[in-house]
């Protein structure tokens, strides 16, 4: 488009009750009619299209609802030759292998013990993922292809400008995961990539557009530095970007979208890598437009980062201008002013109207009211407009 800025968001939605209580009987082991899950399914990727549509979304997606664990662990289940097993007692303090941890953790103690009772995080925790008994290989097309066909049905009810499908970035896929197969590191994650690229490519070829989550691979800055200096984090770091370029090749990149944020959880944050520490790696990613959290009180100010960095001809920036961590319902006004802000810096033909994050943490955990997320949506397509009209003048759709 080049008459207004387009709205779009991170990807996961609450699902519809309907939906949750048949994922809530899966869940409690309920003998359910043949077909239940599937048809509810796929009722509820039709709703929630149809709801984006009506919230004035432009570029939709199928609510992450066909995943059956979360935004990243879904995947273990479409690679051969995963498994997941507790930690050690050796691996107990090992930063690489746990999921939580990180020096938020340990500045805010008391906090994040009422958080883990009230989220269920604390038994999600402590597992290593583990490559054994063969090389990694994508077996995950039947499930994929059902998520394909789910989007492209319902986007046959509704009219708007594009639709995508989240996945997950090799950092994000296992993290702190480790292989007994191949020889090192290296070998073990280009390995993950190629698998992961069957996925990324089989979606793009469906018409749809790929957008690859990594979450972890920011957050893991607060868990490993100290003892690692932060030139050591970006090496580490490095490693794993190069390893999504290379699942990246053969993937049109105006179709991708890579999304980046610190984790999310709703929690004090105060140790996330600075953008400016990292805007370097994430330029580096061969995809056509970044999404970042800009919408938080812990990273809004970071739009000025972009002043002094130049954004590759052809790309895209997908800010967050609202959040998926306050029940506060955010003002037009202020929405349009923070993607005017954007605008000015790289162009306002290079900016899309996004989230910070997920609305849903896992199938059923939500992270505001339903009621309340589609409020935010809805307060963002009027953002979107009046920040349009204001750069485009009577142009403006």
């Amino acid at each position: 488009m080049t008459d207004r800025i387009l709205t779009t968001h991170v990807g996961s939605l609450i699902r519809p009750q309907k939906f949750v209580d048949v994922l809530r009987a899966i869940e409690n082991n309920e003998t359910l009619p043949p077909g239940t899950y599937e048809n509810s399914l796929r009722e509820a990727v039709d709703q929630i299209v149809r709801q984006q549509a009506e919230a004035g979304v432009d570029i939709v997606s199928d609510g992450e609802f066909g995943k059956s664990y979360n935004w990243a662990f879904y995947v273990h289940t479409r690679l051969s030759n995963i498994v997941t097993r507790p930690l050690t007692e050796e691996e107990g303090g090992d930063e690489l292998a746990t999921a939580g941890g990180g020096r938020d953790r340990k500045a805010f103690p008391e906090y994040y013990a009422e958080a883990d009772k009230a989220t269920g995080l604390a038994g999600r925790l402590g597992n290593r993922f583990i490559n054994r008994g063969g090389p990694i290989q994508y077996t995950g097309q039947k499930d994929l292809q059902r998520d394909i066909d789910n989007l492209k049905a319902a986007l046959g009810n509704v009219k708007v400008e594009g639709a995508f499908l989240p996945v997950v970035a090799p950092a994000s896929a296992m993290p702190g995961g480790m292989s007994e197969y191949y020889p090192d590191e290296k070998s073990y994650l280009f390995a993950l990539a190629e698998a992961l690229r069957v996925e990324y490519k089989t979606i793009t070829d469906a018409g749809l557009y790929v957008q690859i989550d990594d979450a972890f691979l920011p957050f893991m800055q607060e868990k490993l530095v100290p003892p690692m200096s932060l030139g050591e984090y970006k090496q580490w770091a490095q490693l794993r970007i190069d390893a999504l370029n290379h699942a990246l090749v053969g993937v049109p990149i105006e179709k991708t979208r890579y999304h980046i944020c610190w984790g999310s959880w709703s929690g004090p944050h105060m140790f996330d890598v600075e953008m400016k520490d990292f805007i370097d790696l994430l330029l580096q990613v061969n995809v056509g437009a970044y999404s970042f959290e800009a919408a938080n009180v812990r990273h809004e100010h970071e739009w000025k980062v972009w002043r002094n960095v130049k954004l590759p001809p052809g790309k895209k920036i997908l800010p967050g201008v609202i959040s998926h961590a306050t029940h506060v319902v955010e003002h037009p006004e202020l929405i349009a002013d923070r993607l005017i802000r954007f605008a000015d810096v790289v162009g306002k033909e290079n900016v899309y109207a996004s989230s910070d994050c997920g609305f849903a943490q896992s199938p059923l955990a939500q992270r505001v009211h339903p009621s309340i997320m589609w409020a935010k949506l809805r307060m963002m397509a009027e953002g979107a407009r009046m920040a349009s009209e204001h750069l485009w003048g009577k142009r403006a759709a």
